[in-house]
């Protein structure tokens, strides 16, 4: 059995990342790599994405699993919490302990602890003094991430952020404003695709977007354009 190090598994998810930063890449297939690859690398349980469209809302782009995925949901709900705070402070927010919350984002306690989540660190997505959205580390234990894993995390991050404001999409405000709608309307159209799947294939929300990635990377297809087929019943996965 041939084992990997830490640094070299480092080095892959960087490799990884900006491989999708390519001639009309996806920005949903650069987020989703970002949140898989610091779950896979870091000690966290599951991440979230939040990322503010052309008006400056937050919307959640991307996550590991429907937990963390719902957890952001009702952050945005709420409008409070680790990751919003991450957000508009343009800085990391540490939750060692989300059950010692009191009186502070009461909303975002409740959902944390009834998914099973005990800790969270969110990671500004941030570049030359803009952010753009956060990413949130959800634990299944108490504790901080180690100095390693957030300075992991929040490189995972920079680098996906240069992507996405990378200079042949900045050379027009309007070319970032498509590019993040189009990842709005690209989810929407996933989370069609995942009711599609899961209700045809009897199967939960989480397999039937695994079926979904899975289907678009070995056909080399993005995730917009294969869930576009499950809604037009040209694909059944």
């Amino acid at each position: 059995m041939v084992t990997t190090s830490r640094a070299e598994r480092v080095s892959a998810a960087f490799v990884k990342i900006t491989n999708t930063l390519v001639a009309d890449y996806d920005v949903l297939d650069l987020l989703h790599a970002l949140v898989e690859a610091s779950v896979d690398l870091l000690d966290a349980a599951a991440a979230g994405l939040l990322l503010a469209d052309p008006h400056g809302e937050l919307q959640v782009l991307a996550s590991t699993s429907e937990r963390s995925q719902l957890v952001e949901i009702l952050q945005l709900q709420a409008g409070s919490g680790p990751c919003v705070e991450c957000y508009r402070t343009g800085t990391p927010v540490v939750v060692e302990d989300i059950a010692s919350l009191t009186g502070q984002w009461d909303e975002f306690r409740a959902a944390a602890l009834s998914q099973g989540f005990r800790s969270v660190h969110a990671v500004p997505m941030r570049v030359q003094g803009r952010t753009i959205g956060a990413m949130g580390l959800f634990g299944e234990r108490s504790g901080a991430l180690t100095p390693e894993d957030v300075a992991i995390g929040q490189a995972l991050a920079d680098v996906a952020t240069i992507g996405i404001l990378q200079e042949r999409t900045i050379r027009e405000s309007a070319v970032v404003n498509e590019q993040l709608q189009r990842a709005l309307n690209s989810r929407v159209l996933i989370e069609q695709a995942k009711g599609v799947i899961a209700n045809t294939a009897g199967v939960n929300m989480e397999e039937a977007f695994g079926r979904l990635r899975s289907f678009a990377r070995a056909n080399n297809q993005n995730l917009h354009d294969t869930a576009a087929r499950v809604i037009n019943r040209t694909l059944t996965l």
